[in-house]
């Protein structure tokens, strides 16, 4: 009898990937976190944050999605930009579904038009998803609504705030809607693909340009050097990389303060993530120009 149930639990199961795709800065991996109930994408108030595709893994009784956050769609200016967008342009094919998030308190341009043409050509289904609804007025949203289902063909256009969760739990409804039947792809505990290092690199970059704020435009790398996990505490040291030294002094920051601030951040969220203490060394290097280097943008896995 138990049997039986599980069978016809799993003949019920809904599995499939879906794209996160936008501008920068329209909020797709607060979406990402919020939707995977924890954090696996950085977030930060700055343009072109997320620089590689990443799985965030969602299970519950109703099946399994597999969202890929990717880089904002934008006019690339070094190799480092170009391989973002690449990896943009093949999150959008062989997918179940793609979702073009927009950012519903920002004015409409040009890039806008552009990240329309460019879901517009994919033959998945599409969803629109109208972001930060918090920030507008109600009496607002229904001619915005009206504007994108006349600008391009969707299947859905739904409104969310992924910072304050509205719409988000119908959002997930409507997925697993438009997903086929099929298998859980990852183990049902598992939330990401990525391995721990680079989890733990992307959460040092994320404190770095929470700190400097706009000092510091994209200019930082991060590179875990050695992560060793030991019975008491991992430990794990990581090089952050930057192209001039003007650059490694706003770093490291008066008398080491910043970098100082930065890491003990890192560290605490790092604890989160592996569930146990660590012990953190960051070291500033200067690489000129290594946005256009191949072998450090491949070690950054872009």
């Amino acid at each position: 009898m138990a049997a039986d149930s599980a069978r016809g639990a799993a003949a019920n199961r809904k599995s499939g990937f879906v794209t996160i795709a936008g501008r920068p800065n329209s909020g797709k991996s607060t979406l990402l976190n919020r939707m995977v109930g924890r954090k696996v994408s950085i977030v930060a108030p700055r343009a072109q944050t997320t620089r590689t595709a990443l799985h965030g893994i969602a299970s519950d009784e109703r099946g399994q999605i597999v969202f890929l956050d990717t880089p904002g769609i934008h006019r690339p200016l070094h190799k480092m930009n170009e391989r973002m967008m690449r990896t943009v342009v093949d999150s959008l094919d062989r997918v179940d579904l793609v979702m073009l998030m927009v950012d519903a308190s920002a004015p409409r341009g040009s890039g806008e038009r552009f990240a329309l043409e460019m879901v517009g050509r994919v033959r998945s289904r599409r969803f629109l998803l109208l972001n930060k609804i918090d920030r507008i007025a109600k009496p607002a949203l229904l001619p915005m609504i009206d504007h994108y289902r006349t600008a391009s063909a969707f299947d859905e256009i739904v409104p969310v705030s992924a910072l304050k969760g509205d719409g988000v739990e119908e959002l997930r409804g409507l997925i697993y809607r438009y997903l086929p039947a099929g298998p859980m792809y990852y183990p049902p505990d598992q939330i990401s693909d990525r391995p721990e290092r680079f989890l733990a690199a992307e959460i040092i970059r994320e404190k770095l340009i929470l700190e400097t704020r706009q000092e510091l435009p994209h200019a930082t790398a991060v590179v875990i050097d050695r992560f060793q996990e030991g019975e008491d505490r991992a430990r794990i040291h990581a090089s952050i990389y930057v192209e001039r030294d003007s650059q490694k002094a706003i770093v490291i920051g008066r008398g080491g303060e910043l970098l100082k601030r930065a890491g003990t951040a890192a560290r605490r969220d790092i604890e989160a993530l592996l569930d146990g203490r660590v012990h953190l060394e960051l070291h500033v290097k200067v690489r000129r120009k290594w946005r256009d280097d191949d072998r450090i943008l491949e070690s950054l896995g872009i």
